[in-house]
Formats: structure tokens, sequence, C-alpha cells
């Protein structure tokens, strides 16, 4: 095999709506390519979108790379609060092997050292090397495997049972608290832990909704969805980008309740299967996702800054989410 060539004179720089139409087509054509998928198969991204909805979201948190005027090559990154992680990174075939992903990640490590991370995270192929050894460069090393599930959308469970209502129905006044509950949840899992991007963005864009689960008087969880075109999950799919549970004694009983009320979700918007990810660390929520019908459909690894037990994938705890 021929060693890689590097790239000179690539510029990397923030990216513009302009460019939007042209990093989701090397979104979808580098994967495509990667997974061997016939040119223009579009089966594992139907009109799901993920470029669109992540700029707009925060503009300032995606890198673009050119090359003597050509876009070639984007990153995204997200900001949990005290946990960052980037992707999807893609690169036109073309210029793969080249370097142009190195060139990306050095200015996406800036990015989350001006929002003082704690910890670090990225989703990539497990069986590719070439992607284990680029990220190994900048500190991400392999931790556990992590489950990309589908599942349908049951039965209907007893609504009354749930106690649950969505943030879109509540009024702008209380939005604010209802952000500060949902953080005490997620802080209470891994300190600093915030998903308030993720939940403005999808009431802002109506991506979809948030799930927001009450025992007694206090939130005990809630689930962030995506659901139909133009989102991250596509027409007739309930993706959950991320959903908790307050780590107690009643945890594991409360994230059945919380699966229960996505699936009614999912059902009250017309998805008829719900996609979410999983790391297998946090063996119970796998193993109850595993119960209640749930399948992998993909499988990668997770690669995290830091030592072996920081972060938040570990036993007890009960998350779902996806990096990719």
């Amino acid at each position: 095999m021929a060693s890689p060539q590097s790239t000179t004179g690539v510029i990397i720089r923030p990216l513009v709506e302009s460019d939007l139409g042209e990093a989701d087509r090397i979104i979808r054509l580098a994967f495509s390519t990667f997974l061997g998928l016939p040119v223009g198969d579009n089966t594992r991204f139907s009109d799901a979108a993920m470029a669109r909805t992540r700029w707009t979201a925060d503009p300032s948190a995606v890198l673009a790379a050119e090359h003597e005027g050509k876009f070639i090559a984007s990153n995204f990154a997200a900001n949990w609060g005290s946990f960052g992680f980037f992707g999807p990174l893609t690169v036109d075939p073309e210029y793969w092997n080249r370097g142009v992903a190195q060139q990306l990640l050095a200015p996406t490590i800036e990015i989350f050292r001006h929002w003082d991370m704690r910890h670090l995270g990225l989703y990539t192929f497990s069986n590719s090397p070439k992607h284990l050894a680029l990220y190994q460069k900048f500190a991400f090393w392999p931790r556990d495997l992590v489950a990309i599930m589908t599942g349908g959308i049951g039965a209907a469970p007893d609504a009354a049972s749930l106690d649950t209502w969505l943030f879109s129905k509540s009024q702008l006044d209380d939005r604010a608290p209802l952000l500060g509950e949902c953080r005490e949840v997620t802080d209470a899992i891994f300190e600093g832990l915030d998903l308030e991007r993720e939940i403005i963005a999808v009431a802002t864009q109506n991506l979809g909704d948030t799930i927001l689960l009450r025992e007694g008087s206090r939130l005990a969880g809630f689930a962030v969805c995506h659901s139909g075109a133009g989102t991250e999950a596509g027409t007739g799919v309930c993706y959950v980008k991320f959903a908790a549970v307050r780590p107690d004694f009643r945890a594991s009983q409360n994230f059945v309740r919380l699966l229960g009320a996505v699936q009614n979700f999912a059902r009250s918007v017309g998805a008829h299967k719900i996609q979410t990810g999983v790391n297998l660390a946090r063996r119970e929520a796998f193993q109850e996702m595993f119960a209640r019908g749930f399948r992998t459909e993909l499988q990668g690894v997770a690669m995290e800054t830091g030592g072996a037990r920081s972060g938040y994938n570990r036993a007890g705890v009960y998350i779902l989410d996806d990096w990719r």
C-alpha cells in the first residue's frame, strides 16, 4: 500500500451556511464509500439531516476544510457542558489518506479548550485501525463498544402511569427552571454535564421534542428526541439523541418508564421505529434495551480522553446517547 500523501495548501475555516449542501453531500458520500455501499445508495441516511441542524445550533462549533477553493471536509463539535465530543468528521474520498482529517482535528481541540471541557470523546469504527491511530495522536484512546440500536414502538403503555409532559408544551417563563431540572439530573451522573444546547436546538428548530419524566415533585429523567425528515431521525424514525434518569434507587424503574414515554411519543408523531445509542459499559441500560426488543444495528467504539475511570460510561448509569 502506498504511503499517505500530505495535502498542502489546505485552509481550515468556520463552516458557513452556503457550505451546508456540500457538507451534507460529503457526509453521505464518505460514509457510503467506507461502508461499501453503491454510489447514490441513500438507505443509510434516507432524508435525515445532520449538517444543517448542528450548524444552526452553534455555527462557531463547525469547521470546514477547503483546498484550492474546493470544499473538501467538515467537522462538528458538540458542547454538553463539561463534556464534549466531535463528529461526524468527514473528508471527500478524493482526499483520503492525505492528512486532511488531522489538519481539522487540531483546531477542533482548540474549540474544546476554549469551552474548558473536563472530558472529551468520539465515536468511530471499531474495525478501522486507521481511524483509531488517527485519534490516538490527539490523546483519544479506545474504551468500550457502542451499540446503535433500533426497536419498534411497542404496545401503548398506560399514559397515566408515565407522568410525563413535553418541553414544547411549557410556557416560555417555565423553560429556564425546566432546563435547570434537566441539568440537576445529568450533573448527578457527571459533574457539569448539561444538555441545554440540545434541548434548545430541538425546540427552536422544531426537530422533535424533549420528554420530561416526573416523579412526584421532581424531574426523574428526560429524553431529547428528533423525529421526521430534515432532522437527525429521518422519516418514520424517532431518534433519541440523549436520555437520562436520575441516579438513585429508582433509576431502573424510571428508565423503563422513560422508554415507555419515548414509545408513546414515537407513536404520536407517526414513527415506526426508535433509534438510539448506548455505550456497553452501561450494561444495565443495554440489557434493559435488549429486553424490550431493541437490537444492535451498528456497532462502533467510544474513544475518550482521561483515565479509565473518567467520564460517565460505567455500570449503573442509565444514559442513552449517540456521539456520531
